[in-house]
């Protein structure tokens, strides 16, 4: 996703826990590349651990279709699936978290700088979105509240 700002543009990959609708990995950068798409793929890994084979889900952007990055999925014991091309509608959920930031943070925004719309959008992602925000198909919880709710019933 891009968002514009008075310096030009910030690009944030996410990946996205399909179970609770979480944002476990992100990253921002000046530039829609690999090297964006790893970082939040490393910060999701480092928090959440993933056992072997699970799925990884994304669109067919160059980033994510590399050869680096496919090398860090499959290190990881990941499956990578992707979308067919032109389909959004394939990676619905990931599309819908970016859609919800758009529409409630970055939506007629030109953020000043760079730094404004990094720390705009971590609060958004940390603050409200992962801690605060309700999902219909969660029954209404957060995603932070359907964790901890899985956690006490497993």
């Amino acid at each position: 996703m891009a968002t514009p700002t008075q310096q030009g543009w910030l690009y944030l990959a996410a990946v996205l826990d399909m179970y609770s609708r979480r944002i476990i990995g992100w990253a921002m950068s000046e530039r829609p590349d690999q090297a964006l798409a790893s970082d939040a793929l490393t910060m999701a890994l480092a928090r959440r651990h993933p056992p072997k084979e699970t799925i990884h889900h994304s669109d067919q952007g160059s980033q994510y279709t590399s050869k680096a990055y496919q090398q860090q999925l499959q290190a990881a014991g990941l499956i990578a699936s992707m979308s067919r091309k032109g389909m959004p509608y394939d990676n619905a959920v990931m599309e819908s978290f970016f859609a919800s930031l758009k529409q409630e943070l970055t939506h007629h925004e030109r953020f000043v700088d760079r730094d404004t719309a990094r720390s705009q959008v971590f609060d958004y992602i940390e603050s409200f979105y992962n801690r605060q925000r309700l999902h219909s198909s969660l029954d209404y919880r957060s995603p932070e509240v359907f964790e901890s709710m899985a956690r006490v019933t497993n």
